[in-house]
């Protein structure tokens, strides 16, 4: 089962105040927030946007690595995990945009609008792209 929740840290920023964020897990994703409380805001979209740019570029989506003592556990937004659970299972699967198409009895444009990370799609259709790809979406409340 994948999970999108990874270890944040955040660092009390001395000279400017708020707070600095970082991931041990997407060393691109940085960010900050005046309080603790909008530096985890400021974190899930931060981490949404990391995600985004690496399905973007056609790169690798890390696992979380195991939490450590200082930092925190922040959950992608809903709807970028499943279009990154999407874009992981068609890359494991190794098919192509028009194989995935043809499963999905779609044209080519919209399948690679399921896999686009800025493309709204709705849950249905993420659920059915999963299943032609041998995969279902489980929901879990922490």
């Amino acid at each position: 089962m994948r999970q999108f929740t990874y270890p944040i840290k955040l660092t009390r920023d001395r000279s400017d105040g708020g707070f600095v964020v970082t991931c041990r897990d997407f060393p691109e994703a940085i960010t900050q927030g005046e309080t603790s409380e909008g530096a985890l805001l400021e974190a899930a979209d931060c981490l949404e946007e990391a995600i985004a740019g690496r399905m973007d570029d056609g790169r690798e989506i890390p696992l979380p690595t195991e939490l450590r003592r200082g930092e925190a556990l922040v959950s992608v937004p809903p709807s970028m995990a499943l279009k990154a659970a999407v874009y992981l299972a068609v890359r494991e699967a190794a098919v192509s945009n028009s194989e995935f198409a043809r499963r999905l009895r779609l044209d080519e444009k919209e399948a690679r609008r399921i896999l686009d990370p800025h493309h709204p799609t709705k849950v249905a259709r993420i659920e059915a792209a999963l299943a032609v790809l041998g995969r279902h979406v489980q929901l879990a409340l922490a």
